[in-house]
């Protein structure tokens, strides 16, 4: 749903808020990486310490914690820098979509008709744009499968711990439903199909959710407990993919779309926000 926000913002809003952006996805940081070192990765410790001992515990937490850095950063790096949906992308790219005198975006590689009739020209450039919004779409939709898959094993384990993960992730996927929705709109001049491209990259983290859920089904049957090694090592990859995200990807997006200090103001309140939350759910 969040996804399809932001695409309905790239195309309905008369103006893109990107100060808004750029709080948002700070505060969406800064719930992450405080849920991630002060709850999750505690959460992860204590189960491995259940099992492996106080010594081994501690070890294969940190293990686990690189792991899930190591494994988002090749996922990142399998994917190219400008189909990569934390990449910044500017005002720029939206400015046709409210202004027809608006100059057409370079990446996009068209022009618009020089008698103002239409502004959307279906060149040669068509394919590859298409091409490049739904790569875009796909490379969503792989970062979008592990983060399901988090929010899920979270929610297991705390419901409250899964609500607070579940809205940092849905506040971040905003600006990704620009990063697919534009091109797509550039390269086919519908909305409708931008749109839905968009919600549809989106839908990989219920996926994600219910594939966990499936497996967990599978092995342990219905009712069966999570084993507290395994549960132990996926809170310490959980964490990895989450710190992983927001310090390669959300805070540099919220420093490039705000002003002054709109990132760091982002980052410390969704912290306050992470940290009175788990206080009162105590």
């Amino acid at each position: 749903m969040a996804t399809g926000i932001g695409s309905a913002i790239a195309f309905f809003a008369k103006r893109t808020n990107y100060r808004f952006l750029s709080v948002s996805t700070g505060f969406s940081a800064g719930v992450m990486l405080y849920v991630s070192f002060v709850e999750i990765l505690l959460k992860g410790t204590n189960a491995l310490v259940e099992a492996y001992g106080p010594y081994w515990g501690h070890w294969v937490n940190a293990a686990s914690f690189f792991g899930g850095i190591v494994l988002i950063g090749v996922i990142d790096n399998l994917i190219p820098a400008a189909r990569n949906p934390h990449e910044t992308h500017p005002g720029a790219e939206t400015a046709p979509l409210h202004n027809e005198h608006a100059p057409v975006p370079d990446f996009a590689a068209i022009s618009a008709k020089t008698d103002g009739s239409e502004f959307h020209d279906h060149a040669r450039h068509d394919t590859k744009l298409l091409r490049m919004g739904l790569f875009t779409a796909l490379a969503i939709a792989i970062h979008n499968f592990p983060e399901g898959l988090a929010t899920f094993l979270a929610a297991l384990q705390s419901p409250s711990l899964g609500i607070a993960i579940a809205v940092a992730v849905a506040l971040h996927n905003i600006p990704e439903g620009i990063s697919v929705s534009v091109p797509i709109y550039y390269a086919t001049g519908n909305r409708t199909k931008a749109f839905v491209y968009s919600v549809l990259s989106g839908l990989a983290e219920p996926v994600g959710a219910m594939i966990a859920y499936l497996l967990i089904l599978f092995f342990l049957g219905d009712g069966g407990a999570v084993p507290p090694q395994v549960m132990g090592v996926l809170f310490g990859g959980i964490a990895g993919v989450m710190v992983y995200i927001s310090l390669d990807g959300l805070l540099p997006t919220s420093r490039a779309y705000g002003k002054g200090h709109d990132s760091i103001l982002g980052l410390v309140t969704g912290m306050a926000v992470m940290a009175l939350s788990l206080l009162l759910m105590k």
